[in-house]
């Protein structure tokens, strides 16, 4: 019997190549840095001259010191127990049991446990929609200023800036807007941590004014599967909480080869930013350029985007999201982040190469000029960007109510559930951002969504049961 051990050391000698992360593409943590192995021999623990994490005084305390340094941040911690640790140390650091706090709906799962975890009551910011290229776009400043005024209880804002798509809000405008009203901002910048090294990228969240930023540099650096940052700026933040959380939320046995992964990644960009970066940025401007040439697929970007992610539309090829990532896959042994209804997304990152970019442009024109003109046409139904529903109850209190017994549940079919509040989430993994979420009266919009979606094979997770949703019965309601 093969073990997982075996199939990874199989795949890793195929000819498959992954637009998807970590952003090491399983080169190492840079070309130039030279070959640097990972094995169980420098597998350790907590042992003298090799510091403790959560009691940082030595090489991890440097290591971290030197973090903030290149991010330029006031404070940075390792995190081990990827961005999800972060993230959930930070709402909880920043909030109070029962606090208010205004969210942009498109967040990570994650956001939403730290509701839960805390208690929250929240406020969600929509974002926008651009119709022409079907995605969900940035969080307006004006939005930000206008929740602000008529929630004058909310104690702190989170954002994720760019989003899984690699769209970009102005962090700095909402920054000055949430430090108007003397509260913290937490950017969710886990698919940002590239930011900043090359004008071609955004500056990061910690130049823009943030006070809490997380990066997750396995996504889109070369670093080891599960590595992330969490950096604390200014006077805002009651860091002593915020490290109390971290001590908490991540495991006592922080592991030796993930924080070595960081720290050579951190060292790489201290040294080599900008030798890495003008390769990679010259690569995928031409890869950029060339992909604009496409008939029938195409290349798109929103206003204010992140270069790094190819998002290819199937809009108007006549064929899904899913069957191009299965193309790509299946004849090429090309591996993409993901598929969505009407558009791929590939991931690129500095460890891409010439010849990846080459394999995945020469695929795509394969593959477009093949498309017949005569079967384009939409398949997968347009929504109005992510659907937006009614928040009856909150996170916590639709829990609370279940767990009193004041409201039971039932499941019921997806189409039979509109009107409904839900007593559980639905999403689609990746990217994490719920659809649905406990608390919310449920719409015909995000029904048909979500039918589609399962329709089409798409995994809908979150539900109990497929093709149904759990929901609260209570004659208020």
């Amino acid at each position: 019997m093969s073990t997982l051990y075996d199939k990874l050391k199989s795949y890793s000698s195929s000819d498959h190549y992954g637009f998807h992360m970590p952003g090491h593409k399983r080169c190492g943590i840079w070309r130039l840095a030279g070959e640097v192995s990972l094995p169980y021999d420098i597998d350790i623990t907590e042992i003298e001259g090799f510091d403790d994490l959560h009691h940082a005084h030595g090489i991890l305390k440097s290591a971290q010191k030197r973090a903030a340094e290149v991010y330029h941040a006031d404070e940075t911690h390792f995190l081990v127990n990827g961005s999800t640790a972060g993230i959930l140390s930070a709402v909880c650091g920043v909030t109070e049991k029962g606090d208010t706090i205004l969210v942009a709906r498109n967040c990570h799962k994650s956001v939403y446990h730290a509701i839960y975890l805390n208690e929250l009551n929240p406020v969600y910011l929509y974002p926008c929609f651009d119709s022409r290229v079907g995605l969900n776009t940035q969080i307006r400043p004006q939005d930000v200023i206008e929740a602000l005024e008529r929630h004058p209880k909310i104690s702190a804002v989170v954002i994720v800036s760019p989003t899984y798509d690699g769209v970009v809000s102005d962090v700095t405008a909402i920054a000055e807007a949430v430090h108007a009203k003397g509260l913290p901002l937490i950017v969710d910048e886990a698919h940002g941590a590239h930011f900043g090294f090359h004008s071609a990228f955004p500056q990061n969240a910690n130049r823009c004014g943030a006070d809490i930023v997380i990066h997750s540099i396995h996504k889109t650096l070369p670093s080891l599967t599960q590595t992330a940052l969490l950096h604390i700026n200014g006077e805002r933040v009651r860091r002593d909480d915020v490290r109390k959380y971290l001590d908490m939320l991540q495991t006592s046995s922080p592991s030796y080869v993930l924080m070595a992964s960081i720290d050579l990644c951190i060292h790489a960009l201290q040294d080599h930013a900008e030798e890495m970066f003008e390769e990679y940025v010259k690569n995928l401007c031409e890869v950029r350029k060339r992909l604009s040439e496409l008939k029938c697929l195409e290349l798109i970007r929103t206003e204010c985007y992140d270069i790094s992610k190819l998002i290819i539309s199937t809009e108007n090829s006549g064929i899904t999201g899913r069957e191009l990532y299965s193309r790509l896959l299946s004849r090429d042994h090309l591996q993409m982040e993901m598929a969505a209804g009407n558009y791929i997304l590939a991931m690129t990152s500095v460890s891409d190469t010439k010849e990846g970019f080459e394999r995945l442009t020469n695929a795509l024109f394969r593959i477009d000029n093949k498309i017949d003109y005569n079967t384009k046409g939409r398949l997968c139904p347009r929504m109005g960007g992510l659907p937006r529903m009614e928040a009856v109850y909150d996170i916590a209190g639709t829990e609370a109510l279940i767990r009193m017994g004041k409201a039971g549940t039932a499941s019921i079919p997806c189409v039979a559930a509109i009107g409904h509040v839900s007593a559980e989430y639905a999403y689609l993994y990746p990217p994490g951002s719920p659809l649905i979420v406990p608390g919310e009266r449920i719409t015909e919009e995000v029904v048909r969504l979500l039918g589609w979606y399962l329709a089409e094979g798409y995994s809908v997770e979150g539900l109990k049961r497929e093709g149904y949703i759990d929901v609260l019965i209570n004659e208020s309601i």
